[in-house]
């Protein structure tokens, strides 16, 4: 009997990039780490519908837009990288889990932006 396959290639449609944290070695670095790339892999990405996206945290509002993203499997990708796509930078904050027979990784991210005018 035959799997039926998750990720279909042309369900792969968006280009979207990994970037891990780099730590400052000295002790003047301290919290001014930087982002290193990883990867640029196809994902399919899928904006989760609205809801109650919006909360308030220490005054201000704040909007995050969650996405499920699916990529083809790879083995070096982790909760604490960070996605780039298009203008979205986005922290991944469920997952990364594995489908299937390592067919692929389905992990949830959002994005945070202040809500309102940002001038």
């Amino acid at each position: 009997m035959r799997r039926p396959v998750l990720l279909q290639a042309d369900d792969l449609d968006r280009r979207i990039a990994f970037e891990r944290p780099v730590t400052g070695e000295g002790f003047d670095d301290a919290g001014s780490g930087i982002w290193a790339p990883v990867c640029t892999v196809w994902a399919q990405v899928r904006d989760v519908l609205p809801s109650r996206a919006e909360r308030l945290a220490d005054g201000l509002t704040i909007v995050n837009r969650p996405a499920r993203i699916r990529i083809r499997y790879r083995e070096d990708i982790t909760s604490d990288m960070r996605i780039l796509y298009g203008t979205r930078v986005m922290q991944i904050v469920a997952g990364p889990v594995e489908l299937g027979r390592r067919e692929g990784l389905e992990m949830m991210a959002e994005e945070y932006r202040p809500a309102g005018n940002p001038a």
